[in-house]
Parts: structure tokens; sequence; C-alpha cells
């Protein structure tokens, strides 16, 4: 069977008129834009931190339980969907359970490792609050990719789809790499920025005070 013909089947087994799909690709998809929406308004006007009586800590920790929390109904909404999705034959054999574990567990290692690595303020968005990291982090799971977050939880999403035996599962975890993907693309530049500005300002401090001891 070639790739085309392949891939025509596993659609054949998506069902398009599940109302549960679509709220669990929104869902998806609301999530990164929220809080890139939210850290950024943020960063320009730190409302979140007037909001807790200028405490950038309790904003962050506050945003962190949010954006925690709507994980986890993203998580309940996509195991939803996948129960309303016929599954595949070729999805129920013991090889891809054995592969389905293996990327649910691989892919915990990497967020769970992650957030160990940065802390909680680091893993939500503290750089937007003015709660920015001594150093980057270079160690494990960074020494594997820079977004370790993010390719985590998309191979628990895929780990999750072979589990349940699911192509639409598959389908939805193509819509969560494009999402992350294009999430890196706006997250990257603009968290260098915050660390290039603070370079910036730590030079020019250091310029003044050798010119005081002159």
């Amino acid at each position: 069977m070639s790739v085309p013909q392949l891939l025509t089947e596993f659609v054949d087994y998506v069902d398009f008129n599940q109302r549960s799909l679509f709220v669990s690709a929104a869902a998806i998809a609301f999530n990164p834009t929220f809080w890139n929406i939210v850290a950024r308004k943020e960063y320009r006007d730190h409302f979140l931190t007037r909001a807790f009586g200028g405490n950038a800590q309790r904003a962050c920790y506050a945003l962190a339980a949010t954006i925690f929390s709507l994980g986890l109904l993203r998580d309940f909404l996509y195991e939803r969907a996948l129960r309303n999705q016929p599954s595949h034959p070729a999805l129920e054999g013991e090889n891809v359970t054995y592969a389905a574990y293996a990327l649910l567990a691989a892919g915990n290692i990497l967020v769970i490792s992650s957030t160990w690595q940065l802390g909680i303020t680091g893993t939500f968005l503290g750089d937007y609050f003015g709660i920015l990291m001594d150093k980057m982090v270079t160690g494990f799971p960074f020494n594997i990719t820079s977004a370790p977050m993010y390719y985590g939880s998309t191979m628990s999403f895929l780990g999750s789809a072979l589990l349940y035996g699911k192509p639409a599962g598959i389908l939805l975890t193509l819509h969560v790499l494009i999402v992350y993907i294009v999430a890196i693309q706006f997250e990257n530049p603009f968290t260098s920025g915050i660390y290039a500005r603070r370079e910036r300002e730590r030079a020019k401090a250091g310029g003044y005070e050798e010119k005081k001891e002159l």
C-alpha cells in the first residue's frame, strides 16, 4: 500500500462529524495563544503584577496555575475526543501499545525534567514578569532540544493516540506540533530580546560604575 493510500485509509477512520474533535483542536490552539497574549501584555504594562499588589512572583504563580488548569482541561477534551472516534485495526497491535507507552514515558520525562531545571517561574513565563534566570540552562533536557516542554507534550499526545488506537489522535497530534512550532517562532525571539535587554542594561551599568571609579 502506498503512502497516499495509507493516509487516505487513516483519514477514513476520522469521524469529522464529531463536535468533540473540533472542540479539542480549538483547546489545543487556544492555550499557547492565551499565554503568549497574556504574558506579552504583562511584559508591556505589568497588569497582572499590579493586580497582585506589585508582587511579580505571586502574579507569575497565578498565571502558572491558570496555564496548568487549562492544560488539564485540554487533556480532558483530547481524551473525550478520542473516545468518540473509531479505532484503526492497525493501531491495536502489541507493538503499537509498546510504542505508545514509550512515547508517553519519554514525553513525560522531557516535560518533568524541563520543569525541574527551570522551576515554576522559569517554566511559566517568569521572564515576562521580570523574573529572569541567572544563566541559560544547558543541561538535560535542553542539551537535546531547545523546547523540551513542547516536544515532550507532543510525544505524549501521540502516545495517547496510539494507546487508544485512534487515527484522529494522530491528526490532532499533528495539529499540536504545528501549533507549538508556531508558538516557538513567536516566543523564542521575544524571550531572547528580554535577556538581550538585560545584558545591555548590565553593560551600561558596568560602564557607569567604571566611570565613577575613575
